[in-house]
């Protein structure tokens, strides 16, 4: 579970045992023994949720869910009542406590109102940060999806390439958004105000061809699937670009260079397009991003339907993690689609394993696509995944994965 839990309680033994609880469940505890000693730490840029006693001495639990309050409205409290509390406890609830849980309480009963707390909290903060995103006008964040190192490097290409001026090429394998990204490029370019025209290369004339730039004007023009463009156009192209103002970009889903050496693409047009190149990971080589993806276009598909976003569970995760996506984001896109409207057999993991046993098979895939990055080397590994070396040789091992397999 993300996040952290503030405790604040100013008796210490209270404070320890909850303390070996979350940290049991692997939930961050950050303990505090008075309002005073909690203040800075709530702030509305906390990742997490607060857990406090409502009786203490000087400022007492509600002086600290109405100081929460005014910080953030948003920042879930759950409140610790004692015996004769309860009625207090329903009063704060009035006022905006996410809970109330009466001393002593079951570790299982605590567990449950916390994780649901931060759930909440990862939404809320997710929101802003997406709401933040559009009001900054940066269609490549907002548009372009993804946590991996391969995500950023993404981005950074298509704001680059928005920037230059001069036709541009963008490639992938199928599904992997080529059309989107042509998109992302043109709105990220000082000509995002103008038209953004596609049009498919299959079937396009030479009349058709000038009526497309004449009606990109000084925006920009996609082709989609350039090497299917007719020989003598492809010949042409630069020719029929004379005389207008758009922006040619290019797309592909096949290998334009061994295409060229075939013979069966123009080499100039092919130089031409390639100075300006952004090339699309397949999701094999990001499967970090597939949970940050499907939970995305999961949330797309809900509004667009009008239906509630139903819960990505650890088990689903597991599920499309052990998956091979030969149809990259448009297949994820799709399974997403389905996945809210009830239909699950392709998020499903393998009924005969179990959570932990999926759960493994996940943990596996990331380290083996870290050393495939790093090219075997294991310190460079353990650090991108943010694990102590001991930590990650511990887990190599686990697996039988050896770091010199993956070394070029």
């Amino acid at each position: 579970m993300s996040g952290a839990v503030l405790l604040v309680d100013d008796d210490a033994a209270v404070r320890e045992a909850l303390s070996q609880t979350l940290e049991l469940a692997e939930i961050k505890a950050i303990t505090a023994g008075s309002f005073v000693a909690a203040k800075d730490r709530i702030t509305p840029e906390f990742d997490g949720v607060i857990l406090s006693d409502i009786r203490m001495p000087g400022r007492d639990g509600f002086h600290l869910l109405d100081y929460a309050q005014g910080q953030d409205p948003d920042l879930p409290v759950v409140l610790l009542t004692g015996e004769g509390d309860i009625p207090m406890a329903v009063s704060a609830m009035g006022k905006g406590a996410f809970g109330f849980l009466e001393k002593p309480c079951a570790p299982a009963d605590l567990l449950n109102v916390l994780e649901r707390a931060l759930k909440t909290r990862a939404m809320v903060l997710e929101n802003r940060r997406m709401r933040h995103l559009v009001e900054t006008g940066d269609p490549a964040a907002r548009m372009l999806f993804g946590t991996s190192d391969q995500a950023d490097s993404l981005r950074r290409q298509v704001r680059l390439v928005a920037q230059a001026e001069g036709d541009a090429l963008v490639s992938g394998a199928p599904g992997t958004g080529v059309s989107k990204v042509a998109e992302v490029i043109h709105l990220s370019s000082p000509r995002s105000k103008a038209p953004f025209v596609k049009r498919a290369a299959a079937g396009l004339t030479a009349e058709t061809l000038a009526a497309a730039l004449t009606e990109a004007g000084n925006g920009s023009l996609f082709i989609d699937g350039i090497a299917q463009l007719s020989p003598q156009l492809q010949m042409s192209l630069g020719e029929a670009e004379e005389g207008s103002q758009a922006r040619l970009i290019a797309g592909s889903t096949r290998d334009l260079q061994a295409e060229v050496t075939e013979g069966r693409f123009d080499a100039d047009l092919f130089y031409r397009l390639n100075v300006l190149a952004v090339k699309i990971p397949s999701l094999a080589d990001r499967p970090e991003d597939i949970p940050v993806l499907f939970r995305q276009y999961v949330a797309q598909a809900a509004e667009q339907a009008g239906l509630r976003a139903p819960e990505v569970t650890p088990e689903v995760v597991a599920g499309l993690m052990s998956r091979d996506w030969p149809g990259n984001t448009r297949a994820l896109m799709s399974t997403a689609m389905r996945f809210v409207m009830g239909i699950t057999e392709d998020v499903t993991p393998d009924g005969g394993l179990g959570l932990a046993e999926q759960m493994s098979m996940v943990e596996k895939t990331l380290l083996e696509t870290a050393l495939r990055r790093t090219g075997g080397q294991a310190s460079a590994a353990a650090e991108a995944l943010k694990l102590p070396r001991k930590t990650f040789y511990d887990k190599l091992s686990r697996y039988s994965i050896r770091p010199e397999d993956f070394r070029v």
